[in-house]
């Protein structure tokens, strides 16, 4: 079973992977906000039917549904801000560093001190998010400054979800944050971005496909997998995410990298890989969150 629920992660990962390619669609069109809201909103009524029946919604679980959906709402939305001026791969590897981050927040917060693996990890990763960046230029690119900070909001819903989500049950409360989330980025692209392009075939088409595998059957996937494997398999696996990102933006959108920013790539995935390298003799079905694309 557990080379089984490892093939699904593997396929999980590449329908994240080419989920950023739907959001880079979203980038060319300038439209985050209402791209996020309708993408999570649908994903968060296509669960519903998933919460098995008897599921009592408590007030702890409304209290840490909402302040998960706040942080979601803010790394989705300077992800997607950033895609409107980044390339996917960028946005793939960049967003990829909350795994390195969590482990800091999780010393700063809740006072557990991070492994010596997560510093090395950190500067790796670090040098790596400035070649693919500025291909080895001192600017970093505008769009990427906004990944790095949605990586932080990444972090900090991981942590949330590890902390305190995993007491509820995951299908609700996956739903519950899904839909504040959609609500939150809705109430903003309504205000602020135009509602008619909406009706381009393309744009819509990514919403579906984001709503439905990348956020709906990836996450359903990703709570049946966890079951059977550990968090290191997890991952490595899922970690994988981001160079499908490059493939796919390579083979859908002609997005290429020069040399340095593909080192860059590799560094980060390096220091991914790393910070994960502590959790080897975790036991299986220990909680990994992972954020969906």
């Amino acid at each position: 079973m557990r080379s089984k629920a490892n093939l699904a992660f593997l396929f999980v990962a590449i329908i994240w992977g080419s989920a950023f390619v739907a959001q880079g669609i979203a980038g060319q069109f300038k439209v985050a906000y209402l791209f996020n809201g309708l993408s999570f909103t649908l994903a968060a009524l296509l669960l519903i039917p998933f919460i098995p029946s008897g599921t009592r919604i408590v007030a702890a679980q409304i209290k840490w549904i909402l302040i998960a959906g706040f942080a979601l709402f803010f790394a989705s939305a300077f992800q997607q801000v950033g895609l409107n001026y980044t390339k996917v791969a960028n946005a793939g590897f960049l967003t990829s560093l909350y795994v390195v981050f969590t482990p800091f927040l999780l010393w700063l917060g809740f006072r557990e001190k991070p492994h010596g693996l997560d510093l090395a990890a950190v500067v790796i990763a670090c040098v790596g998010a400035f070649l693919l960046s500025t291909a080895g230029a001192f600017e970093m690119n505008t769009g990427d400054g906004l990944e790095l900070a949605g990586a932080v909001f990444w972090a900090v819903h991981f942590v949330i979800l590890g902390k305190y989500g995993s007491k509820f049950e995951p299908i609700s409360f996956a739903a519950g944050h899904f839909f504040v989330t959609g609500l939150l980025n809705l109430a903003v692209g309504l205000v602020y971005e135009d509602t008619a392009v909406l009706t381009a075939l393309p744009l819509l088409a990514a919403i579906l496909y984001r709503a439905t595998l990348s956020i709906g059957v990836g996450y359903t996937i990703q709570v049946w997998g966890q079951k059977y494997t550990t968090p290191t398999d997890a991952a490595l696996i899922l970690g994988l995410e981001a160079v499908f990102a490059v493939i796919a933006g390579w083979l859908i959108l002609n997005q290429s990298l020069v040399p340095i920013q593909i080192l860059g790539c590799v560094l980060i995935f390096v220091g991914v890989l790393i910070s994960q390298l502590k959790g080897l003799s975790s036991p299986v079905g220990a909680t990994l969150q992972h954020e969906p694309s």
